[in-house]
């Protein structure tokens, strides 16, 4: 029993080394492609918009994604991008998330032809390898909270995109607990994909030059 519980032991530090170590590492590395500050946003063609439900479980509306949809809004009406590209879920009947981002930013005076959907965003990395070989984008800028770009902006890095990150308002550190754990263990998952299971996303499809 002794050397079971050993090998138990022993097993789970090294999983809780190498979750720290896996954080610490992407926040440390896209460190100095993500800002708050929107006045030291270099101006791009593109911000990616990514995806979250507009509405808790509850009814109550979703903050990340009220604060996100502010922030590309203030991307666009700042001057920094021309286009906003919005990624999200839409696997579900009667959930589809890049129309709910598109319905809020056109609620926030963004003009209808600057919003482009991509439809299949379904995992973060889909989101960042479709804006490059779908939608024909090298160079971009992300908007979500900051631990979610940092994560973002590691994926389309390693995958030879020149990605920057806009941080949007976070929520409170009590509502956003939930969040905070699962991103933990989504980072973990990131590595595998990237440097084990070499994860391609779900679809590509035809190319869609964005503003051509």
């Amino acid at each position: 029993m002794k050397k079971w519980f050993y090998i138990s032991f022993s097993f789970i530090a090294i999983l809780f080394v190498l979750v720290f170590y896996f954080n610490h590492i992407v926040a440390s590395k896209t460190q100095p492609y993500l800002q708050s500050n929107i006045e030291q946003v270099e101006p791009v063609k593109v911000a990616v918009l990514l995806g979250t439900s507009q509405f808790l479980s509850n009814g109550q509306k979703n903050q990340y994604f009220e604060f996100r949809m502010n922030a590309a809004a203030d991307l666009y009406n700042s001057g920094k991008v021309q286009y906003i590209l919005v990624s999200g879920d839409n696997r579900k009947k009667n959930y589809n998330e890049p129309v709910a981002m598109q319905n809020a930013l056109i609620k926030r005076c963004i003009p209808e032809e600057k919003v482009v959907l991509d439809y299949a965003g379904f995992r973060t990395l889909d989101s960042m390898v479709r804006a490059k070989e779908v939608f024909g984008q090298k160079r971009f800028v992300v908007v979500s909270q900051k631990f979610h770009n940092e994560r973002a902006v590691f994926i389309a890095r390693k995958k030879g995109i020149e990605a920057y990150g806009y941080n949007a308002k976070d929520v409170e550190v009590r509502a956003g607990f939930k969040t905070r754990v699962r991103e933990v263990l989504a980072r973990t998952k990131m590595m595998l994909d990237l440097y084990v299971l070499r994860t391609q996303p779900h679809f590509l499809g035809e190319e869609v030059k964005i503003g051509e």
